[in-house]
């Protein structure tokens, strides 16, 4: 308890907003995981078919983008934490449109994935440019080390939860509800309206300003600057397969949502107490250790799924995707941020600039990683593409290191 509250005081010392953004980013970690997980399981239950989660998927991502867009020219008119809260409330209204559909093809799937997407964008353009503007170099890894706890946490006690619930309501009767799977999962996403209501209350509670400089569209920018989309690129390869991968596996090789609660909870636990302490006790100087650790951790788990192709091979790779994405994000953020702060300085440009174009970068790796799995399913066998499209894209991802660190050279010799 002394420890506890001794973490307490370290957090209050930091300033408000920065404090209203944490809790509401871990209030929204508890519902983060219905729409990345069991979305996809929903998909694989309803079609059977990972084919078509990664067109869900890929769908999503373009809707981002275009949302992105629109909310460069929504942030001249109304406050960042109204359209924040927007994306937030818009992502549990949009999965409760979806859980009401009777049937799921592609023609359904396309626009659903597009409108969810759109709600995603909302949620983290607007979570990027009020960390940008809430925190500083000095402060962001502990920022980023408390956030990864609450949704390492929330990517924990969530499956288990959610998985709990499904697999004890499932055909039973209560209050004159049946409730077999899909009336579960209505339920479950009712839940998660409630608590990004809660959110939202929250975050309005704080004071955040808009971007000076309108002007938000560039096409051409500094070197540095191009370093770090190709960076983002690299993430977004990865960053699509984290949400397909774990729930195709699951619900191919071992077949019970349960299961997948059960597995991130045992190497989430560890994984997010090690996070914030490395988000207390770290500095600026170790985040490429940070980076390189977590990548290679990732690629790790690709090559054991790919060789060991079986339930415990899923099993190993989702012990390591739970380990790598908060260790990865701890630095990867940062160094995201630090670059923003240095090239929008250096070119006098609205910091939402970067936002949007970073968002880009990311959809060029997710699209690239996404379509490298639809042409390997569609080309050779959904099979193949689950053995071999992890390790190509892990591999790739190892890339990332040198570049990294070579943006972290450049940002230092700014002398910002």
């Amino acid at each position: 308890m002394k420890k506890f509250l001794n973490e307490y005081q370290v957090f209050m010392q930091y300033p408000r907003n920065m404090r209203k953004l944490l809790i509401t980013n871990m209030l929204y970690a508890w519902v983060l995981p219905i729409v990345e997980i069991f979305v996809g399981a929903y998909i694989m239950r309803s079609c059977g078919k990972p084919s078509y989660v990664a067109l869900f998927q890929l769908s999503m991502y373009a809707g981002i983008v275009f949302t992105s867009v629109i909310n460069g020219w929504l942030l001249k008119k109304f406050n960042v934490a109204w359209l924040y809260c927007a994306g937030i409330l818009f992502s549990s209204i949009s999965m409760v449109g979806m859980m009401m559909l009777k049937d799921l093809g592609i023609a359904e799937l396309i626009p659903i994935g597009i409108v969810m997407g759109a709600a995603s964008g909302f949620f983290w353009t607007n979570r990027y440019l009020i960390t940008l503007n809430s925190t500083d170099d000095n402060n962001r890894n502990y920022f980023f080390g408390l956030e990864s706890l609450g949704f390492t946490v929330g990517n924990i006690c969530v499956p288990l939860i959610v998985g709990a619930v499904i697999s004890y309501l499932s055909g039973k009767e209560l209050l004159g509800i049946s409730f077999d799977v899909n009336m579960t999962y209505r339920l479950v996403t009712v839940a998660a309206t409630v608590i990004s209501i809660i959110a939202c209350a929250n975050i309005l509670s704080g004071h955040y300003e808009n971007p000076g400089n309108s002007r938000f569209f560039y096409f051409r920018f500094s070197r540095l600057w191009n370093k770090m989309l190709c960076l983002s690129s690299l993430k977004g390869m990865v960053q699509g397969f984290l949400v397909t991968a774990p729930a195709i596996l699951v619900m191919k090789l071992i077949g019970e949502e349960g299961t997948l609660g059960l597995i991130q909870s045992v190497s989430g636990g560890l994984t997010a107490i090690l996070v914030y302490v490395l988000g207390r006790v770290t500095k600026p100087k170790h985040r490429i250790i940070v980076f390189s650790i977590g990548i290679s951790i990732f690629f790790f788990g690709t090559l054991v799924n790919c060789f060991w192709f079986s339930a415990m091979g899923a099993i190993v790779f989702i012990l390591c995707k739970v380990m790598f994405q908060p260790l990865h994000d701890l630095a990867y953020f940062p160094i995201m941020m630090r670059t923003i702060d240095v090239v929008s300085k250096a070119e006098g440009r609205n910091e939402y600039t970067y936002i949007l174009s970073h968002e880009i970068g990311l959809f060029i790796g997710r699209a690239f990683g996404l379509l490298l799995f639809l042409a390997l399913a569609f080309g050779i066998s959904e099979v193949f593409a689950l053995k071999f499209a992890l390790p190509i894209v892990g591999g790739l991802q190892m890339l990332s290191i040198p570049l990294a660190k070579n943006i972290i050279r450049d940002c230092d010799k700014s002398g910002n």
